[in-house]
């Protein structure tokens, strides 16, 4: 009998799933790969979340055939390791799409009415907070997408349709015609989109380099008053850049659902920075996202194991 090694909790229904197909299931001990790699022994499959999987976990695993990512970044998991053994890593392309949408909008919206700091005041009997300055309306406003992907294109979908705003994008590799679909105006490049932004937010994959896609530079371009968001990854954009920023009031608020360190040290300058929304990477913890993920890695196992190529297999870097 097939065992399946699971990193971190995912939904039971996919779990209920794996055993009707008759794999055993395993769960680390911890949700570190420290465990991950003394503990996968001879697993044929693996599910993994966020924690990923390194080669170290490839290497630890000689019976491993595939490698299921419970969403749709594989940026921590050792692609290349496992493509030179064959074996293929996939992910769960578009299950979690419309619950990051929705984080999304909530971020901005949480944001632009200074949501958090509110709820702070009212528990702190500071009812007067209503008077210590205005929200943002963001009704006609310029909502400016780095990245076109799925998640964006919901995004701009409720953005612009639910909150009347104006929606740019800039995305190098999206055709024009996705662009006209969605009516969505494309700016050809990054530094034309980020002068005209009301709100900012982040939809590109994470660079391979490790740098960030927005650094110091590309803040400045920002106006003053303009919110940002992020539920990509934490590596898109110079956080601590960011913080000086806003900390310097040349920024109007930040929202962040990734950091470049997850769960953040405690001398993590966003931690202490005023107008700054910080959330624990939980845009895609909705339970519909939860149950199109987990079983979207599932049937990519029983898939891989029955001799059949699963969907979405993410090829190794050039």
């Amino acid at each position: 009998m097939s065992t399946c090694f699971i990193t971190q909790p995912i939904h039971p229904e996919a779990v209920r799933f794996l055993h009707e197909q008759g794999l055993r299931t395993r769960f680390a001990t911890m949700p570190t790969m420290e465990a991950v790699i003394a503990e996968v022994g001879d697993a044929e499959a693996v599910i993994t979340r966020d924690l990923g999987f390194s080669a170290e976990a490839v290497a630890a695993a000689p019976a491993l055939r595939i490698i299921a990512c419970h969403g749709s970044g594989t940026n921590r998991i050792a692609v290349a390791a496992a493509a030179r053994r064959g074996i293929p890593v996939t992910r769960a392309v578009d299950a979690n799409s419309r619950s990051v949408a929705e984080m999304t909008i909530a971020l901005m919206l949480a944001g632009a009415r200074r949501i958090c700091p509110a709820d702070a005041a009212v528990r702190q009997g500071n009812w007067g907070f209503r008077y210590e300055g205005a929200g943002t309306e963001l009704h006609r406003k310029t909502l400016a997408l780095v990245g076109f992907g799925a998640i964006a294109r919901h995004v701009a979908q409720i953005a612009g349709h639910g909150l009347g705003m104006k929606v740019a994008a800039w995305s190098p590799s999206v055709p024009d015609d996705v662009f006209a679909a969605h009516d969505v105006v494309r700016v050809a490049c990054i530094e034309d989109l980020l002068v005209q932004a009301d709100v900012l937010s982040l939809h590109r994959p994470a660079s391979a380099s490790g740098q960030p896609l927005l650094d110091a530079k590309h803040l400045e371009l920002l106006p003053g008053h303009a919110i940002i968001v992020n539920t990509s990854r934490g590596s898109a954009i110079d956080t601590r850049a960011l913080t000086e920023m806003l900390k310097a009031g040349r920024l109007g608020a930040a929202a962040l659902d990734v950091l470049p360190q997850e769960p953040p040290l405690p001398d993590e300058a966003a931690l202490s920075c005023p107008g700054m929304t910080l959330t624990p990477h939980m845009g895609a913890t909705t339970e519909e996202a939860l149950i199109r993920m987990a079983m979207m890695c599932a049937h990519q196992i029983m898939d891989c194991l029955g001799g059949r190529v699963p969907a979405h297999i993410v090829s190794p870097p050039a």
